[in-house]
């Protein structure tokens, strides 16, 4: 049973920095993609960062390009989300997921695997 445990939300002001991690269990790490996907009050969930263990590369949003940064640890079957630079709107709740498949997607759709989820909200 694939399972997905988030941790590291909170609270932040403007500019300020938040580290997500998530741990991965019930699959080998690194037989399939990962990702961060969110949803902001009132919205859909959007596709935030994923990495493709087969090529290594790791694809963003626009949104959040050269501000946020994924990484991961093998060892500890845990993925990582570096949030830099934060602004009112990366408010949202923030979720690790996975997919039967080594490369990434930019559609919400196509990540089957979902964990409980971490609230980030950045205020004034």
């Amino acid at each position: 049973q694939v399972q997905l445990v988030e941790s590291g939300g909170g609270l932040v002001q403007p500019g300020g920095s938040l580290k997500l991690s998530c741990v991965l269990s019930g699959r080998t790490f690194g037989d399939y993609a990962m990702g961060w996907l969110r949803q902001a009050p009132g919205k859909e969930r959007e596709f935030v960062a994923a990495t493709s263990w087969r090529d290594g590369g790791t694809v963003y949003a626009d949104s959040v390009r050269d501000r946020f940064t994924m990484s991961t640890d093998n060892a500890k079957s845990t993925v990582y989300l570096q949030m830099n630079s934060l602004k009112p709107e990366d408010t949202a709740v923030y979720y690790c997921v996975t997919r039967n498949n080594y490369f990434y997607s930019g559609r919400v759709e196509e990540w089957p695997y979902w964990g409980q989820g971490t609230q980030v909200t950045v205020y004034s």
